[in-house]
């Protein structure tokens, strides 16, 4: 009862005219940010902070909440239209939203993803609403053995998620490990392979890499061709709503996808990254056709697209149970609340 009792207040602040307003700004400049290349939920809320520094505690995390939620969204539609990732939770969209834009299936590839965005979103909040408390609790119960054994994991599924050679997969995986050592150790800021270059203390960004491999080999590959070659998604994007079979073929990865995201979403320092990509693997590895993941197929789209937008969710239940802003994006929420 006292949860139910706290949900009705909780509703009828969040109906009042002006948070609504303020939920409705948020999203709409969210995703406005996100679907730059480049921006994604933390930068959106690092630019727009200001504008939320005259409003109400409550109206500021409404509209925090909504730019969060638009931008995490906004984030699939480069990735999809012109295989540049909006934001880093959205690279693995590119591999097969790209390919569906190329094939004239660009209206249901955006358009699954705003549903599965939605339903996992709100599977999300529902999570958050009722089972806080507790999962904050199993959240500091993961230690390094359990971050070792999902690292490994991650690693090892990298076989799936990549086409042709396994010592290609490998190699890539050991490639990206060392990339991630560049920089400055997080326990006691030692200098890691920087070689007495200032600008490699932070480290390779995970965002300009990603554009990087995506959008600029995109643009290599395309100038690279005569002008009549050039493979450049020129159709009109129509049929945004998905058919029966887009359906048929999407709902279990959204589901999958919500509740894989929503659980790692609340495990300190995975964010909404990883997901996208334990998400996608695990489709294809439970799909009876994976040879079409990476040509085109909707559930390739779906599932991480569901992932990323439940661990968003996810992310917030350390900071609003226990105070604890264990990721980057929950830690733009700590001042206002």
């Amino acid at each position: 009862m006292e949860t139910l009792h706290s949900l009705a207040y909780g509703f009828s602040i969040f109906l009042q005219p002006l948070n609504l307003m303020y939920c409705f700004f948020g999203v709409l400049l969210g995703t406005l940010v996100g679907v730059l290349p480049g921006l994604g939920p933390a930068a959106a809320i690092s630019l727009l902070l200001p504008a939320i520094f005259h409003a109400p505690p409550v109206g500021s995390v409404i509209m925090l909440s909504g730019i969060c939620y638009g931008a995490m969204y906004g984030g699939s539609t480069t990735s999809i239209l012109v295989n540049i990732p909006g934001e880093t939770a959205s690279v693995i969209t590119c591999i097969d939203g790209y390919q569906m834009a190329r094939k004239g299936r660009a209206g249901p590839a955006l358009g699954i993803a705003a549903f599965g965005s939605f339903i996992a979103g709100t599977f999300g909040i529902i999570g958050l609403m009722l089972f806080a408390p507790s999962l904050a609790n199993i959240a500091l119960g993961f230690g390094p053995q359990e971050y070792f054994s999902l690292a490994i994991m991650s690693l090892t599924l990298v076989t799936y998620v990549t086409r042709g050679s396994l010592l290609r997969s490998l190699i890539m995986a050991c490639t990206g490990i060392i990339i991630s050592m560049v920089g400055m150790d997080p326990i006691n800021s030692t200098l890691r392979l920087t070689f007495g270059i200032n600008d490699l203390m932070d480290g390779f960004q995970i965002v300009l890499v990603s554009m990087g491999l995506f959008g600029m080999s995109e643009v290599l590959v395309n100038l690279s061709q005569t002008f009549a070659k050039r493979d450049v998604v020129t159709d009109k994007i129509k049929n945004l709503f998905p058919n029966a079979q887009d359906w048929k073929d999407s709902a279990k990865p959204i589901v999958r996808g919500s509740i894989l995201g929503f659980f790692l979403g609340i495990l300190p320092g995975f964010g909404t990254v990883l997901p996208t990509f334990l998400s996608y693997a695990l489709e294809k590895k439970l799909s009876k056709h994976p040879e079409k993941f990476g040509t085109g197929a909707i559930e390739g789209v779906a599932g991480p697209e569901a992932a990323n937008n439940a661990a968003s969710s996810g992310t917030f239940i350390p900071l609003l149970s226990l105070g604890l802003p264990t990721n980057p994006l929950p830690r733009l929420f700590w001042e206002p609340c």
